[in-house]
């Protein structure tokens, strides 16, 4: 988590030309080494990004009390965004420059609740396909420690030219 740094205003974030400048990769892989800026949703949900490759990007996440439902536990739309997260830039990590994509689709199952004293977990993406006008990858979220499966779910992005 050293290494990010988050965007505090839009104008932080990379202009539409930076971005078409270039690949999925370089973009995923400077946010992750701190050159870019995080979005600031991984700051509001405590979330980082852990580890880049073509094809599969890992975000660590810690659930706090912030992210509790009223019958406390951490609520579906934490795992959601992870997994929407990881998912969706294990996808990006395989475009070239020029490219963007955005979420169709996802789904998940949620196999085991986590608290605000949980674990530290790890959403795990891996791009299954990426095509020109679709790509499709599936997430996992395990627990740091016990190794445990909390929930996994898959992902269709829509790909388009910036």
């Amino acid at each position: 988590m050293e290494k990010m740094t988050f965007a505090t205003s839009a104008s932080d974030l990379l202009s539409p030309e930076q971005l078409a400048s270039l690949s999925g990769l370089e973009f995923i892989a400077g946010i992750c080494e701190g050159r870019f800026p995080a979005p600031p949703i991984c700051r509001t949900l405590n979330y980082w990004m852990d580890e880049v490759e073509e094809g599969r990007v890992v975000f660590r996440g810690r659930p706090n009390f912030d992210a509790m439902n009223p019958i406390g536990t951490i609520h579906g739309g934490w795992f959601g965004t992870l997994l929407d997260s990881c998912m969706a830039c294990a996808v990006q990590t395989t475009l070239p420059r020029g490219t963007g994509y955005t979420t169709l689709e996802y789904k998940i199952n949620i196999l085991r609740p986590l608290f605000s004293d949980s674990e530290d977990v790890l959403a795990i993406g891996t791009c299954a396909h990426s095509g020109r006008k679709t790509g499709v990858a599936e997430g996992q979220m395990i627990g740091v420690e016990s190794q445990k499966t909390y929930a996994v779910a898959s992902t269709t992005c829509l790909i388009f030219e910036l």
